[in-house]
């Protein structure tokens, strides 16, 4: 990462939650600022050179001058009042996707504006190093029960929805989407859309209110056969304007994001959220208090992997906590982090519906020197599942100073299994549960390790603390078949109310499992 020139935040479940979902719709752009829309830089026109500097320049100006938001009130009515379920039955007519007769192995489907998704957003390809405006035409789309009304390309669409061939001779099926605020999703073979990335953020759960940059412009190469495709986007908000280079890979097992980002200060900036992620965490094993639900678990991420630049695998269980908790992994060089989802069978969830199991984990790794920050984990009391209530990112504890670029690599696995790359010797959690005492507001919890080298000969020692409160038990249960050593403890908290519970295994002086972490809170 390039540059140039752990406390909980008092906010509110409504008020939270309501701002990261208006993003994610992408229907809560900042005030505009009294500006002259001509001092503007305009967006390449049809026919323009799009040279590797161009998105990069075109934001470097931009930023120079006062934020002037996208167009809003616009959206004729028939549009806007669609339900969610009738605007996602709008689809491309039958052989109107965009590539959809070439045998280049993707189809490109722009999505309209509508429903909640009432920002635009501009759509070009590349072709041959041209740029060419996506055209709104109402034929290309098939919207059951009413006609669509006439709408300007500037103004027609809310993002796209890319479909990739992930195997020589398949079907194309569903890889990414990029739609909302500054959100894009990709999937493996066969997955269902699960985590949203979020390409930039600032002020995430800050006193002084979050800020959301949008995606104002995508520009999206058009691919050779069995290649890579290339997006450009352009994001902006009051504060900041931000280019990025997404190179995307399908994949069978994983599809790769290698993402070339560079943000620009419009003003000081010190709270910037690079590599963000965020998912749904509804309940699960480890906080099933106040459940009333025939399934085994609702949740689309399970816990945050950390390797910190330390060398030490951490795994934090996520939870639908009673108030806004926010943890801050305060680190060097980080070598990787993400959300996951451990939890791949079917009765881990027993959702006939939802499929919690089909989403994809996303690791994310620096490819340059992330310096000094902090990962840091947002979790956010929810009453929906549909609520993407935990978000984790990279907080760089530099500021930015107004004017100031700066530019950062990386790359994120979107994936089926566990990315997050371990030695064979490091046994993994797989699986936490918690509930009730021996006695008063005591809580038992269990928490699995996995790994072939846990019986190993050797003696296995457990470290096990609690920053507050008394651990009144500790067991161990040893399961060959499954390779699975099972610690149990008891915490007693007192009147205490949070705690942080730290759990790992050693052989000697030597680390045998990743590091497990939780904070319990009532």
């Amino acid at each position: 990462m390039t540059r140039h020139a752990r406390q909980p935040v008092a906010l509110s479940r409504r008020v939270v939650l309501a701002a990261a979902l208006g993003a994610a719709a992408g229907s809560l752009p900042g005030p505009t600022l009294a500006a002259d829309p001509e001092k503007v830089p305009d967006l390449p026109r049809a026919g323009e050179a799009f040279e590797a500097n161009t998105l990069t320049d075109l934001a470097r100006a931009r930023s120079k001058v006062a934020y002037v938001g996208p167009k809003s009130g616009d959206l004729p009515a028939s549009l806007k009042n669609l339900s969610r379920d009738a605007y996602e039955a709008i689809r491309p007519a039958e052989g109107r996707g965009i590539w959809a007769g070439q045998d280049i192995g993707y189809s490109l489907e722009p999505l309209l504006r509508g429903s909640i998704y009432d920002t635009p957003v501009t759509l070009f390809l590349v072709e041959n190093g041209l740029v060419r405006p996506v055209s709104y035409d109402r034929a290309s789309f098939s919207a059951p029960g009413f006609d669509l009304p006439d709408l300007t390309d500037d103004a027609a669409f809310s993002g796209f929805r890319l479909r990739a061939r992930f195997a020589d001779g398949g079907a194309l099926s569903d890889f990414a989407l990029f739609q909302g605020g500054s959100f894009f999703r990709l999937v493996a073979e066969g997955q269902d859309f699960g985590i949203n990335a979020r390409a930039l953020a600032l002020r995430p759960a800050d006193a002084r209110g979050e800020e959301f940059p949008l995606f104002r412009a995508l520009f999206i190469e058009t691919p050779a056969p069995g290649q890579p495709i290339v997006i450009h986007a352009l994001a902006e908000s009051e504060s900041a304007t931000a280019a990025f280079k997404l190179t995307l890979t399908p994949g069978r097992e994983a599809s790769v994001a290698a993402i070339d980002g560079t943000v620009f200060a419009r003003a000081d900036l010190d709270h910037i959220g690079l590599g963000g992620m965020q998912g749904s965490y509804l309940f699960g094993p480890l906080d099933r208090r106040h459940v009333d639900d025939l399934r085994a678990a609702a949740f689309s991420v399970e816990g945050l992997a950390i390797h910190n630049g330390y060398g030490e695998p951490l795994w934090r269980p996520v939870h639908n906590p009673e108030t806004l908790q926010v943890s801050a992994f305060v680190d060097r060089g980080p070598k990787g982090f993400g959300l996951m989802q451990r939890a791949r069978a079917y009765t881990d969830f027993d959702d006939d519906r939802r499929h919690w199991e089909q989403r994809p984990s996303l690791w994310l790794e620096p490819l340059d020197d992330w310096n000094e920050g902090a990962v840091t984990l947002l979790e956010i009391p929810s009453d929906s599942e549909l609520n993407e209530n935990v978000f984790a990112y990279w907080r760089p504890k530099a500021k930015l100073a107004k004017g100031g670029e700066m530019r950062f690599l990386c790359r994120q696995h979107w994936s089926k299994g566990w990315p997050d790359p371990l030695p064979p010797e490091i046994a993994r959690v797989s699986d936490s549960r918690c509930g009730h005492g021996s006695t008063g507001n005591r809580r038992l919890f269990a928490v699995d390790f996995q790994g072939d080298a846990l019986f190993e000969p050797g003696d296995i020692d457990v470290e096990l603390s609690a920053s507050a409160g008394t651990i009144t038990r500790q067991d161990q249960y040893r399961y060959a078949g499954r390779k699975t050593l099972r610690i149990v403890f008891e915490l007693d908290p007192g009147s205490e109310r949070a705690s942080e519970l730290r759990l790992a295994l050693r052989r000697g002086q030597v680390r045998a499992s990743e590091t497990w972490l939780y904070r319990w809170t009532p």
